[in-house]
């Protein structure tokens, strides 16, 4: 990972792995691994979201893996994963299914969180029959299952169909990010995150973010235009938490809210006051300790139900 990608220092510079490896998708698209903490400990396998990489979940990554196997991947053409030619919920799902198959054992389970794109990676998921194996529960940030673009509120004005026509051409813009800048901070500051984001974030975001590669962020926002996960919603069966911030405009919190009512098991919702869409680096704490009380309700206690 070049140093274009991440930041190099702080606690949102990523871990170096334990170990690495490629999951191969049903395509033969290639997608790059990270496996942090002790082999034996219960799993966590994280998923991140449009634009981002494995670099995004270094905070939770760095407090999870002491006592967490933690898996992280890159969706495809993001960060070390090579960019596809197929870019769908059909792809994110298979690409899912073929990280879980190389990193777990057969039955064995894990909590599964994902952010803004990762956790509709999840939802396209839920009817697979590889996710119901590995699957022990779920946790959505910041993310949505419809609606994306006539919902965002990116742009400062009245919702309608000048709005959304022009915060899809924004969002579908094939113009380069360029370096990152202090224009170019504040601009992505305004975009994705809270009012009161520390600088220190804006930056690793900034960094993450600015390292997509365009073609890469042109087609997965044309997925995401068009996304339509309603009735997969339906059938995520597993005990499934759901975060958002008040201050998201991207994701803006009526979709957490739709999802948490929306969802057939939803076990909480938490609304975080002033964070905006990059929750896992706004709100560290919040989002890790979700994944931990996930592990310690649902995972620990299907491990244990496996034992004679």
């Amino acid at each position: 990972m070049s140093r274009l990608t991440h930041v190099t220092s702080g606690r949102y510079s990523p871990p170096a792995a334990r170990r690495e490896l490629v999951a191969d998708s049903a395509d033969g698209a290639r997608l790059h691994v990270e496996v942090h903490g002790d082999e034996g400990a219960p799993a966590v396998v994280l998923a991140h979201g449009w634009t981002c990489s494995t670099a995004f979940w270094a905070a939770q990554v760095r407090d999870l893996a002491a006592t967490h196997r933690v898996i992280a991947y890159d969706q495809r053409g993001h960060g070390r994963s090579p960019a596809a030619r197929v870019h769908s919920t059909t792809a994110l799902a298979d690409d899912l299914v073929a990280v879980l198959g190389a990193t777990l054992a057969p039955g064995e389970r894990a909590v599964v969180a994902g952010h803004s794109m990762g956790g509709m990676t999840i939802m396209a998921a839920a009817g697979r029959p590889e996710f119901a194996e590995h699957a022990a529960a779920a946790l959505l940030c910041s993310t949505g299952s419809s609606r994306l673009v006539a919902e965002a509120q990116v742009l400062p004005v009245r919702a309608g169909r000048a709005r959304t026509r022009v915060t899809g051409a924004v969002l579908g813009s094939r113009a380069p990010l360029g370096p990152v800048t202090p224009v170019a901070r504040k601009i992505l500051k305004y975009a994705t995150m809270g009012p009161g984001s520390a600088p220190d974030k804006v930056e690793a975001c900034a960094r993450i973010v600015h390292a997509c590669p365009n073609g890469v962020r042109h087609a997965w926002s044309k997925v995401l235009a068009g996304l339509d996960l309603d009735a997969e919603v339906a059938r995520l069966a597993v005990p499934t938490a759901v975060i958002g911030g008040t201050a998201d405009r991207l994701t803006p919190i009526v979709h957490a809210r739709g999802l948490a009512a929306a969802l057939p098991n939803c076990v909480g919702l938490t609304e975080l006051t002033g964070m905006g869409h990059m929750t896992p680096v706004e709100a560290p704490e919040a989002v890790t300790r979700a994944v931990r009380e996930l592990t310690e309700l649902y995972l620990h206690t299907t491990e244990k139900e496996k034992t004679p």
